[in-house]
């Protein structure tokens, strides 16, 4: 079973030896995939392990460590340390200080889950393996890496594959539904075989405009 990845804007502070603190996840509040974050969704998982911290979800990418994993009144608070000597550590702290990174992502199951009467799932269990440092663009070139777009051949296939990209990232069903559903139709068009790059930059004009 494949993790969930949630991104949340960048709520965190990094000093210049690397280290950084601030929240992976705030409860109560519905985010751009229709899903809330209840009040102690995370205690079972952080009684039994803490998170990796990881570049992009990528688990062969560490790159430090989480001392401190707790919730609070407002969410998941983390604090850790950026590894400074090793360079994927270094370029993730030049990029939080130059502003470039967006955010952080955590990765996890869904342990329980319910639907409020708004149509939100509400998410009261989760199982949390790790909280990665990310940006928007590179959470959708993480997920091309995972699928093989290579391997699609028919427009329904291709489509779907879209569909995935963009509620991995965080968007609404429809909102994934619509992305996907322009870039087969005005993008794609007569291809014999998708090109996996000149998709990827096709999709990211699509997602800026959504």
């Amino acid at each position: 079973m494949k993790l969930e990845h949630k991104f949340a804007p960048l709520d965190a502070e990094v000093d210049e030896k690397g280290a950084v603190e601030g929240y992976a996840s705030k409860f109560g509040i519905v985010d751009q995939g229709g899903d809330i974050v209840v009040k102690s969704a995370f205690s079972k998982s952080l009684a039994s392990r803490k998170p990796k911290m990881l570049w992009a979800h990528d688990p062969s990418q560490p790159i430090g460590t989480w001392s401190e994993v707790k919730e609070d009144e407002t969410g998941l608070y983390v604090r850790g340390q950026i590894n400074m000597d090793v360079q994927r550590g270094r370029e993730t702290h030049s990029l939080i200080k130059s502003g470039a990174i967006d955010g952080m992502s955590i990765g996890y199951r869904a342990r329980k889950a319910t639907k409020n009467a708004a149509g939100n799932r509400e998410l009261t269990e989760l199982d949390l393996w790790e909280v990665s440092m990310v940006t928007f663009p590179m959470l959708l070139e993480a997920t091309a890496q995972v699928k093989s777009l290579s391997d699609l051949e028919q427009p329904h296939e291709i489509k779907n594959f879209l569909e995935d990209i963009l509620r991995d990232a965080g968007f609404s069903r429809t909102q994934a539904k619509h992305g996907a559903s322009v870039l087969a139709k005005d993008v794609l068009g007569e291809r014999d075989a998708p090109d996996a790059a000149a998709v990827m930059a096709d999709l990211r004009q699509i997602v800026r405009g959504l």
